[in-house]
């Protein structure tokens, strides 16, 4: 398995819902690969919060195989590519750990794009999470400046997804 293939296992993983994956090529030069993700969930009343993090760790043994550091593989997707040129620019990020949609459907229009004005309220995406689909909406009146998550991406609590220009 060469560092390629893992890392497109890697990606697939992330974006999946299981908790654990254990390749084991018995062999020569063999490689055993174990993958878990640990996820903590917290809730009140049988409902999670819409501001709960589910921390989630990736844990990776991989004794015959290197990869590329995790400063690398985080790289895409941050906002510290984004040079914030203007003080009136306001940073949307996620309430929660899921899957981030820009449509309500695959084949519905993105419920925002980039030069869009937007006033508050408005959906600006939807993040999965728990198999539950959860409306985001703007907390500001503006224009859209930047879309910093790819669709259909895995996002963490915290994370920036839109950069809106305010009024």
């Amino acid at each position: 398995m060469d560092t390629n293939e893992i890392k497109k296992l890697l990606k697939i993983f992330d974006t999946s819902t299981a908790t654990e994956l254990v390749i084991d090529e018995s062999g020569n030069g063999g490689a055993r690969i174990k993958i878990s993700k640990n996820v903590n969930i917290i809730s009140g009343g049988g409902t999670l919060p819409a501001t709960a993090g589910i921390p989630s760790q990736l844990s990776q043994m991989m004794p015959a195989v290197q990869t590329t550091s995790d400063a690398e593989e985080t790289k895409t997707n941050t906002s510290q590519d984004v040079p914030l040129k203007n003080e009136n620019l306001y940073e949307v990020k996620s309430p929660m750990v899921g899957t981030f949609y820009r449509s309500p459907a695959p084949d519905a229009d993105a419920y925002v794009k980039v030069g869009d004005s937007i006033s508050q309220g408005t959906v600006l995406c939807i993040i999965e999470a728990m198999k539950l689909m959860n409306e985001i909406e703007s907390d500001v009146s503006g224009k859209i400046v930047k879309i910093l998550v790819e669709n259909a991406t895995a996002v963490e609590y915290g994370q920036p997804l839109f950069l809106i220009e305010q009024n």
